[in-house]
C-alpha cells in the first residue's frame, strides 16, 4: 500500500502511522487470537508501513518524517488491556530504534502518545470533548482529535527537524495523576 501511494503521489516525505485497535480483556482471559490481532494492527502494521516509507525516503535522499501514534499506555499500564499496552509500548521502543538508525539519512522518527481522545475507539465520536466532564484528568475533559493532529503536524514540519526519538504525551495531564494518591 505504501509503495502504491508513493508512486501515485510522486514520493513520500511524511508517514503517520495512526492505525490502532484496542480490545479489553483480563490478562488471564486474553486469547492468543485477540492478542495477535492487536499485534498485527498496532505494531506489525506500523513496522511494515514505516519500513516501506523509510526505504523510499532513503532512496530519494531528501530525508523525511515518521510519526507513530502510540498511547499514554505506551508509558503506563491499563487494567484489562495487556495486549494493547504491550503493542503500544513496543511501538514506542520501535520508534526509538528507528530514530537511531534513520537519523543518518535525515529522517526523524517520533511518537505521539494520546490520552483519552473523543474517537470511535473510545466511544465518544462526534462528541464535543470540551463539554465532557472527566474529573480524573487535570484539564477535566477528553481531548479532541484536532489537538493530536496539531502535534503530529508540528513533528512533520521543518520546525521539528532537530527532534527525533521522542514520545510526546498529549493527554490533558492524565499521566500526572500517578503522583496523586
Amino acid at each position: 500500500m505504501i509503495d502504491d501511494l508513493a508512486e501515485a503521489l510522486g514520493g513520500i516525505d511524511v508517514l503517520v502511522n495512526n492505525a490502532g485497535r484496542g480490545g479489553r480483556a483480563a490478562f488471564l482471559e486474553q486469547t492468543l487470537a485477540d492478542f495477535e490481532a492487536e499485534l498485527a494492527v498496532n505494531l506489525t502494521g506500523a513496522f511494515v508501513c514505516a519500513q516501506a516509507a523509510a526505504r523510499r525516503m532513503v532512496a530519494a535522499g531528501r530525508g523525511g518524517r515518521i510519526v507513530n501514534v502510540t498511547s499514554v499506555h505506551e508509558h503506563v499500564p491499563l487494567p484489562d488491556s495487556s495486549a494493547y499496552c504491550a503493542t503500544k509500548g513496543g511501538l514506542g521502543l520501535l520508534t526509538k530504534c528507528m530514530a537511531l538508525e534513520l537519523a543518518e539519512h535525515g529522517i526523524t522518527v517520533n511518537a505521539v502518545a494520546p490520552g483519552e481522545i473523543a474517537t470511535p475507539m473510545t466511544g465518544a465520536h462526534d462528541v464535543d470533548p470540551h463539554g465532557e466532564d472527566r474529573p480524573g484528568i487535570p484539564l477535566g475533559r477528553p481531548g479532541d482529535a484536532h489537538e493530536i493532529a496539531a502535534t503530529i503536524a508540528h513533528l512533520a514540519s521543518a520546525e521539528a527537524s532537530y527532534t527525533t526519538g521522542a514520545s510526546f504525551v498529549v493527554d490533558g495531564g492524565l499521566l500526572l495523576m500517578a503522583a496523586v494518591r
